[in-house]
């Protein structure tokens, strides 16, 4: 996928850029797999804001994808491949030979006209979704299931992968592009390949509106703001805040809220390293 460029004939598309497209092979949406999307503005059932800065965007329908690929042993052709406002990887239509149409989310390299198929058995190709007790070592897979029959949970989104690094017993060892290594059950299933649109994470918003059109908020600075507003405002001239960086009733921001529960961090053989991911 290329990364288109504006000339700039304006301050807002100097420095903006959006993606190519050429993978994209129809521009409307397949209207059965649609549902409309209510914005809540960040507000809850009772109107209170509970997530700042949220409000507005353009307006869009949610696209239905499968990610459980329950349809075992019926091969599914590629209809399209289409853009999906809802996440950052592009999605593509299946036609079932049985004449059922669902979404998936886009493989690299899987193109328009190719023949998928789901369940045990099937071979390790481009597309395919198999337990993971199959793939061969060394192969990278998304839509990872971590409890079976739920559906994928991990590596959705654009240019995101695990490696099958070994298997012992029941489990598999997978190694993320995080570089965490953790263990998920031989049954699960996952889809061969990684997610398209790696280059989505170059792409540069250029300009404020684009994130208004994404539904976020510009955000104040609590050290911008009087002491009467955040506790981290007041101080002559420009203040650095002179504490942790907290919300504005003082509860701490940027740590960990993961919650030391048995089912998930016993099944971590290896967190994740801090800061940028080295291959």
């Amino acid at each position: 996928m290329a990364i288109r460029q504006f000339r700039p004939m304006t301050a807002g598309t100097r420095f903006r850029s959006v993606s190519g497209f050429e993978e994209i092979t129809r521009g409307t949406p397949e209207k059965s797999l649609c549902e409309p999307q209510k914005k809540s503005g960040g507000r809850n059932n009772k109107g209170h804001v509970t997530m700042r800065a949220l409000g507005g965007g353009h307006r869009r329908h949610y696209r239905k994808i499968d990610f459980r690929r329950t349809k075992f042993g019926i091969p599914a052709r590629v209809a399209e491949i289409e853009y999906d406002p809802n996440r950052s990887a592009r999605i593509a239509l299946l036609v079932y030979a049985d004449g059922e149409k669902r979404y998936i989310l886009h493989p690299a390299g899987l193109k328009q006209g190719d023949t998928v198929v789901s369940g045990p058995g099937s071979d390790a190709r481009l597309g395919n979704c198999i337990p993971l007790g199959e793939v061969p070592l060394g192969t990278f897979v998304h839509n990872i299931e971590l409890k079976l029959g739920k559906g994928g949970q991990i590596a959705r989104s654009a240019g995101q992968y695990a490696q099958v690094m070994a298997r012992e017993g029941d489990y598999v060892t997978l190694r993320m592009k995080s570089t965490e290594v953790r263990l998920v059950h031989a049954r699960c299933l996952a889809t061969i390949g990684e997610v398209g649109n790696a280059e989505h994470e170059l792409l540069s918003i250029g300009k404020a509106g684009k994130t208004r059109w994404l539904g976020r908020r510009s955000k104040v600075r609590g050290v911008a703001k009087n002491p009467v507003d955040h506790p981290l405002g007041g101080g002559e001239g420009k203040s650095s805040g002179g504490r942790p960086p907290v919300s504005p009733w003082g509860k701490p921001e940027g740590v960990k809220t993961r919650k030391r529960k048995k089912g998930s961090n016993r099944l971590i053989v290896r967190g994740r390293k801090r800061g940028k991911a080295t291959q």
